[in-house]
């Protein structure tokens, strides 16, 4: 075979007739384009690498904070009322007089902790649970009755006789304004007419004190009851006839008070 011949020419023989400098810029020019890559393998995009970063970042955030960055507890003030704006129409449930909204809720608190021994009438059964009707200390000073709630009773009452075991403790699940709700509504309604309102913010000092007690969780005593809380609870009044919100409990800044407040239902 000649050497002319393609199919046995040198492997490394080159055509003198090729610009081998067009060659070179052409093979430059292939390698600055882009790869071609198929549908669905394209690169991810470095803004949506920086977005999924800020994600993450805000999320360890709120988890190292313990859920509070937007807590609702952290952002709103305690006993916050939302008033409406102005032209809007007034939504929500309308004020109803403090005597009224506190023991309607105190009649709920009632029904479901106090009924199934005082009963509905709250006279007792004289045997085993003694007469909230005219009691010395249900309608007496308040932080002796407000501790009575919290933590029970053992040993003699008011009248000197003792019943049975006593009365368990009925803090469980209690909060502030069922507390302030069920020691209203005793004190005024079954025939007892002492006519005040025992506020939340009363409820809550009662709850503080009795967290506090060296013995807590111990059912009272009437001795550690006349030794410590004969005493009205700490807090401002509140005027029966105040408007409040029926929820929350909460007075209406600048409304005026019911003209009357309504007699107390009668059980």
């Amino acid at each position: 075979m000649s050497e002319n011949d393609p199919q046995t020419a040198p492997v490394d023989s080159v055509d003198a007739s090729v610009d081998q400098g067009a060659v070179a810029r052409e093979a430059a020019a292939c390698a600055r384009e882009k790869p071609l890559v198929g549908c669905g393998n394209e690169p991810i995009s470095i803004w949506v690498i920086a977005a999924c970063g800020f994600v993450v970042l805000i999320a360890g955030a709120i988890l190292g904070s313990g859920g509070r960055l937007f807590s609702y507890g952290e952002l709103i003030r305690a006993n916050y009322a939302r008033a409406t704006a102005p032209g809007a129409d007034k939504s929500g449930p309308e004020p109803k007089a403090a005597l009224d909204a506190y023991m309607a809720r105190g009649a709920k608190i009632y029904s479901a902790k106090c009924n199934g021994c005082h009963g509905p009438d709250a006279k007792g059964d004289g045997a085993n649970y003694p007469s909230l009707v005219g009691s010395a200390w249900s309608t007496g000073e308040t932080e002796r009755f407000a501790m009575i709630i919290l933590n029970g009773l053992t040993g003699p009452t008011s009248t000197g006789k003792a019943y049975g075991a006593g009365m368990v403790s009925q803090a469980a699940g209690l909060t502030a304004e069922d507390l302030a709700g069920v020691m209203t509504y005793v004190r005024n309604n079954f025939g007892n007419e002492v006519g005040d309102v025992i506020t939340t913010e009363m409820a809550q000092a009662a709850m503080d004190t009795s967290a506090a007690r060296d013995n807590a969780g111990m059912q009272m005593t009437k001795e550690e009851l006349d030794a410590n809380h004969v005493k009205p609870l700490p807090g401002e009044p509140l005027d029966p006839a105040a408007l409040v919100d029926p929820i929350t409990l909460v007075k209406v800044a600048g409304a005026a008070p019911a003209a009357a407040a309504p007699a107390a239902p009668e059980s």
